[in-house]
């Protein structure tokens, strides 16, 4: 009898569990969107290009400190011109970035490239006030786009949560 009821209890709860473990690959999939959702090469790439990025973006402090206007130019061009959607992407990588990330994803990049051109401009103007206004609008684009579409790689720029929902 209890061979019985221990072979009724799994025939009921193994389906359960079943259901249990698609219900969290499901929730996994959900989770991996935007950024997570792109394909490990592109993925690379991506990261590849914020890393140059950050680099740029830290290389102009001091040239900043020190009045080097040209360099800040020289830093904000290279900034300016390096779209990940325009490197040189296969056809399908192309199609994966605007099929798999949102067009929010797309305007925030576009907008940081455009305020890249823009200190730029002011380095060749020479106008330090402009290239500290662009540079600051630099940083809150780069932190912007990361609280919405990096938070898995900056949880720190996570929306707070209050009562339940986020601000």
């Amino acid at each position: 009898m209890k061979i019985f009821i221990s072979i009724a209890l799994l025939t009921i709860l193994l389906p359960t569990m079943s259901y249990a473990e698609d219900v969290h690959k499901h929730e996994e999939h959900v989770k991996a969107s935007g950024v997570e959702a792109l394909s490990p090469d592109l993925r690379k790439l991506l990261s590849e290009e914020m890393k140059a990025l950050q680099s740029g973006m830290m290389s102009i402090i001091p040239a900043y400190i020190s009045g080097n206007w040209s360099e800040i130019e020289t830093t904000a061009q290279k900034i300016k011109s390096s779209y990940i959607l325009k490197q040189s992407l296969t056809e399908s990588q192309v199609k994966e970035l605007h099929s798999v990330l949102p067009p929010e994803f797309i305007e925030k990049d576009q907008r940081f490239h455009y305020l890249a051109g823009m200190l730029e401009h002011a380095a060749q103007s020479k106008k330090p006030e402009l290239i500290n206004f662009y540079f600051s609008e630099m940083n809150e684009s780069c932190a912007s786009c990361h609280a919405v579409f990096a938070t898995h790689k900056f949880p720190a720029l996570k929306p707070a949560e209050k009562d339940g929902h986020a601000h």
